[in-house]
């Protein structure tokens, strides 16, 4: 094995790289390899900033792949979007294994390791043991058929696939029909158990992963395996977060559990094939009460415990204790009754663990709770939804530093870091204390004391992008400001004027859906220009179409903020209608501006004046995708420039040259759209 002190260093293997796929020397990429290898070396956690163009994916697997193969130790790098996976695993590392083996003195491996409920599993396929259908679908014989269909073409996929991989399925199959050929972790018999483990799709992904030297995942199950106690990833001692950006929400989603009458009832009907039927007719009759007390609870966030809740959720909790009691223990050695014990205890476990934490949550003082609470309401978009009780933790900063950051030594990377021109908003999100010098720099929220905690250092190696000379930053401030019924006016003929300028070439990130289609109604009659609305085909199919048509529009809303990556001409003009505050009525981000407001703060600037400064940064980076880029971003929302926290939000962007004058605008649109043609 060659030690560290052997191999070629860090800076030597990265030109070697570069120069593999054809690059350049980038001087932010050399600064950010660098610090992650400092940040190997000594453990501390690193924070870099890298801007779009400054291939920081190179920057941080040329360290990862070194220290791996010195050590003969696993990396794990966790991502938040498919497309980040696939670029690394179909693009980056193949390029990465050829070019450093020689250096290296083998080549470097690696895999891809998703949740067990992306593989199909062998033995529910031949088992025959069905999911309980959603409500919905018993009541709709061309829904159960549409399944039965998509069932039988995964039975004959099998026999093709070496992987059982849901992403290989081309064309994809409804989540109906692959909860039939899925398990979760929990309702896996495990590989010793089961009678076709030997050949499982996951257990085999699993050992591929063990067996190499980096591992490439998601954040999702990078917060199963440190917040759930039951290991999902193989031993590591090194975890790089890209899109660390999204690591919170992606924590906090995993950390959220949810309760439906509809569950419950699967739950009593799983049951009922493995324990008494007075048994699961107990939790059955509970399910029901829980049905007619969620339609009477306020949609929102609820405060307080409502007394008939709690007494229903006590009669949860107790039914479902006696199922998993009438369950017994393991004894029979049959498998299908071990595999219908498995799959109810799973469901059974479920509801009993979110009864108990709602149970919970409304214990104590209001300043001391961890958790929030709210039921949902049908959005009217899509098939109706049940009512719905969720709980999610108020924050999880607590949990990141205890089970990530105190375990393994943690690289968070991403383009948009820095918050009000420092790293600080985003390391209280993670539980990292403050860096040294004012902790927080955001304009009426609480200072934080500086408190004892993972040692950290944070590095912005910039972007190559020229910002001010390649974007202009368009603050209509001339414009009143949004209102609550739709778009103005005003800002219709905004938009008309400022897309036609640019000949089409426009991209419109809206602060909501009814915002985005009005403007497509609207618009649609008033211009010749093609506008593509989000909704009306697949993301993916409409930004393909929108890349290759430049005299078009696309309108949407929240994926479009982060999931759009469209270099060169077809995209000159980014139009944001409104600031991305969250909804006042959103219970998680209203409940965490009250808890900072106990503390003394401004809950609104801590909390929502950070959210929108995020997706602010986000939505307009999508101007600027290569170094030859040219372009407008327009905020048609006044405030960004005239209310006193539009400083903070401004600070959050690059510095684009920045202007107020329509007149200025549309002459430079103009200027590009003849360049263009």
């Amino acid at each position: 094995m060659p030690s560290s002190t052997d191999l070629p260093g860090v800076n030597e293997l990265l030109a070697t790289a570069v120069g593999a796929v054809g690059g350049s020397e980038r001087p932010g990429q050399v600064e950010m390899a660098e610090a992650v290898g400092r940040a190997v070396r000594t453990g501390d956690h690193l924070a870099v900033q890298a801007g779009t163009g400054t291939g920081k994916s190179l920057a941080y697997l040329v360290p990862a792949l070194r220290h791996a193969v010195a050590t003969e130790s696993t990396v794990v790098v966790s991502t938040a979007t498919i497309a980040l996976q696939r670029q690394l695993i179909d693009r980056d590392l193949p390029r990465l294994e050829k070019a450093l083996a020689k250096q290296l003195g083998r080549k470097p491996t690696f895999a891809i390791l998703k949740g067990r409920r992306n593989y199909l599993c062998l033995h529910k396929l031949d088992s025959g043991m069905e999911d309980e259908p959603d409500d919905a679908v018993l009541f709709d014989p061309f829904e159960v058929s549409r399944i039965g269909r998509e069932v039988k073409r995964l039975r004959e996929w099998v026999s093709d696939t070496e992987t059982g991989d849901r992403d290989e399925l081309v064309p994809g199959v409804s989540e109906g029909a692959w909860r039939q050929v899925a398990v979760s972790a929990r309702e896996c018999l495990g590989k010793a158990r089961c009678p076709v483990g030997t050949d499982c799709f996951a257990e085999k992904a699993r050992e591929e992963a063990g067996r190499s030297d980096l591992i490439v995942t998601n954040h999702a199950l990078l917060a199963i395996d440190a917040l759930q106690g039951y290991q999902v990833l193989p031993e590591h001692d090194l975890v790089i977060v890209d899109e660390a950006h999204d690591l919170v929400d992606r924590v906090t989603s995993v950390a959220t559990a949810e309760l439906t009458s509809g569950l419950v009832a699967a739950a009593a009907r799983r049951a009922a094939r493995v324990v008494d039927q007075d048994v699961a007719d107990r939790l059955l009759e509970a399910g029901d009460g829980l049905a007619l007390i969620m339609d009477d609870l306020p949609v929102g966030r609820l405060d307080e415990m409502p007394k008939p809740l709690h007494g229903t959720l006590s009669a949860l909790r107790d039914a479902t204790h006696a199922c998993i009691t009438g369950l017994g223990s393991e004894k029979s050695g049959d498998v299908d009754v071990q595999t219908a014990r498995k799959l109810a205890l799973s469901q059974l476990e479920e509801v009993h663990d979110t009864a108990v934490r709602l149970l919970d949550a409304w214990d104590g003082d209001a300043s001391q709770r961890r958790d929030v609470v709210w039921r949902t309401s049908d959005s009217g978009m899509g098939p109706p939804r049940p009512p719905t009780i969720k709980v999610a933790p108020l924050a999880v900063s607590g949990l990141l530093r205890e089970r990530l950051f105190a375990q393994t030594t943690t690289v968070l990377t991403s383009a948009t870091l820095t918050l009000g021109g420092n790293f600080d908003s985003m390391a209280r999100s993670w539980g990292l204390p403050p860096e040294d010098g004012p902790s927080v720099q955001v304009p009426g929220a609480a200072s934080e004391k500086a408190v004892d905690g993972p040692k950290w250092t944070s590095l912005d190696v910039g972007s190559p992008f020229d910002h001010g000379r390649k974007g202009i930053l368009y603050l209509a401030k001339h414009l009143p400001p949004p209102g609550r019924d739709g778009l103005p006016p005003a800002y219709l003929n905004e938009i008309k004027e400022l897309m036609e300028a640019a000949g089409g070439r426009t991209l419109g990130l809206f602060s909501s859906m009814r915002a985005a289609k009005q403007a497509t109604e609207e618009l649609r009659k008033r211009t010749s220009l093609e506008i593509l609305c989000q909704g009306e085909d697949s993301t993916a199919l409409l930004v393909r179409k929108f890349a290759e048509d430049e005299a078009t529009c696309l309108f949407g809303t929240l994926s479009l903020w982060q999931g759009v990556d469209v270099p060169g001409p077809s995209l000159q003009l980014v139009i944001v209608d409104r600031i991305p505050f969250p909804r006042p009525d959103d219970p998680l981000a209203s409940a965490r501006q009250r808890a900072v407001e106990a503390r003394g703060g401004n809950g609104f600037l801590s909390v929502a004046a950070t959210h929108a400064a995020l997706l602010l940064a986000q939505g307009t980076g999508r101007l600027l995708r290569s170094t030859d880029d040219r372009g407008v971003i327009a905020i048609l929302d006044p405030r960004l420039a005239t209310a006193r926290y539009g400083g903070f939000l401004r600070s959050s962007l690059p510095s684009y040259w920045t202007t107020s004058d329509p007149g200025v605008v549309r002459a430079a649109l103009g200027r590009l759209d003849t360049a263009a043609n």
